[in-house]
């Protein structure tokens, strides 16, 4: 599980600079410029990520921890689709998902690591998405109070927007769930 620790550290690490360190951040922007940040910060991100994936993969084995029932199964499908029209709600414009919440992915990010937490059971789960519950829970609270203190409003949203980020949301979701979560996870959700 070292492995997925760690890719765990960098790759909300990553994510974290401006929650934690916005002045380090700041400073290492002006230094290396914006794309020089972007750059670096892809590249760790990346390495987490795939040391996520294969820590996450090597980690198997342990019993677990509890057997949730088979309608939590259920839940966590529900809650993952809500999760990808979040998420599709943040790329979105003008959409009421954005206009109420705000930050529509990091809403996503913590309803799909709730619903996973509640349909699975393993110490590489609780790590897993337990990480990154309570790095959402946290990014959440700290940019909603940076918006206010900024008084930051977002735009009304529309119909159209609503339905791009529904229909977008539905088909990644649909597409992940019934073909990729297998091949790339390894577990059919539906299967």
């Amino acid at each position: 599980m070292g492995a997925l620790a760690l890719g765990l550290i960098l790759f909300l690490g990553a994510h974290s600079a401006k929650i934690f360190a916005p002045r380090w951040r700041e400073r290492v922007i002006g230094r290396i410029g914006p794309v020089g940040w972007r750059v670096g910060h892809s590249a760790v991100s990346l390495a987490g990520f795939l040391l996520i994936v294969f820590g996450f993969a090597r980690a198997g084995g342990f019993a677990p921890l509890y057997t949730p029932p088979l309608a939590l199964r259920h839940l966590n499908a529900l809650f993952t689709l809500i999760a990808f029209i979040l998420v599709a709600a943040a790329y979105v414009p003008g959409n009421h998902l954005k206009a109420a919440i705000g930050h529509p992915m990091l809403a996503g990010v913590k309803l799909w690591a709730l619903g996973h937490l509640l349909a699975n059971g393993t110490p590489r789960d609780l790590l897993l998405f337990g990480a990154f519950l309570f790095w959402a829970i946290v990014d959440f609270a700290v940019s909603r109070r940076r918006d206010r203190v900024a008084a930051i409003a977002y735009p009304a949203g529309g119909l159209a927007g609503d339905v791009g980020a529904a229909v977008i949301g539905v088909a990644a979701w649909a597409l992940f769930a019934f073909y990729l979560h297998q091949r790339w996870i390894g577990v059919a959700p539906f299967g």
